[in-house]
């Protein structure tokens, strides 16, 4: 198994991999394996999970509990996720007043195309959920939106 992994976490691995088991017969297609690691609170992009084996299309690899927990405890590592600092410094370029603001449609126009790109739906759902309405001249407050959408809730918070 993954020696890297405290009891626990194996447990929480072994249910959420049971959980994608659609088929009861031991194994999880590698389509789904982005969705069981989120499933396990980490954030993986899908970049990541491509290279950790994960599928574009269903049916074309399966994985065993025994393969699916090396693959989480390798992505477990990963803590390059960036935080809310980082983000702000980024958004701080698309912010013309200097004054914690920046355009409604231009956060949603980043969030569709820059880095790992979003579909409009994704987007939509996103701000409508982190970011304050925009103000008469269509301006929001970035700060407020980044730690919204940072803070989560993410699967496992509760713990």
């Amino acid at each position: 198994m993954a020696k890297d992994l405290s009891a626990k976490d194996i447990e929480r691995a072994k249910f959420v991999f049971s959980i994608y088991d659609f088929e009861g017969n031991g194994t999880v297609d590698a389509y789904d394996l982005g969705s069981c690691l989120r499933s396990l609170s980490l954030v993986p992009t899908e970049k990541v999970v491509e290279k950790l084996g994960g599928q574009k299309k269903k049916g074309q690899k399966k994985l065993k509990v025994d393969e699916f927990l090396p693959l989480y405890a390798e992505c477990k590592k990963d803590k390059d996720i960036g935080n809310v600092e980082d983000f702000t410094e980024v958004l701080k370029l698309y912010d013309k007043n200097e004054n914690g603001m920046m355009y409604y449609d231009e956060l949603k126009h980043i969030l569709q195309t820059l880095g790992e790109k979003l579909e409009p739906t994704e987007v939509e759902e996103i701000v409508k959920d982190c970011a304050e309405a925009p103000d008469d001249e269509g301006l929001t407050t970035y700060t407020l939106f980044l730690k919204k959408l940072m803070a989560g809730p993410y699967p496992g918070d509760e713990d």
